[in-house]
């Protein structure tokens, strides 16, 4: 992205739209959603477990699923790379909104 577009974000609830318009494709969505619930029950095991080896997981994991949707059914470059803390934020608000039905699941 250029330098103009990234200088355009500055406060999540401008961010969010847009982030919204490159998760199109319902599968991209449904391969976050995936990601962000296995971190979910990863943190959980581990909280139960103690077996604190398995966070170095969560990378993987969360960024797994999400950019396998974006680079092989939403064919664009993840906003993680340019805004790492905001599109952090829009995976669990995406996932919120999906389950309170406020976008499409």
């Amino acid at each position: 992205m250029s330098t103009e577009t990234q200088a355009r974000f500055t406060r999540f609830a401008d961010f969010y739209p847009y982030y919204l318009q490159e998760h199109s494709n319902a599968v991209c969505r449904r391969l976050h959603y995936v990601g962000s619930l296995l971190i979910v029950a990863l943190v959980g095991y581990v909280l139960l477990s103690q077996q604190w080896l398995w966070l170095l997981a969560l990378p993987v994991v969360g960024y797994g699923f999400a950019w396998v949707g974006h680079f092989v059914f939403e064919k664009n470059r993840p906003a993680t790379f340019d805004y790492p803390l905001y599109s952090l934020m829009g995976d669990w608000v995406m996932l919120k909104d999906a389950f309170t039905g406020r976008i499409k699941f």
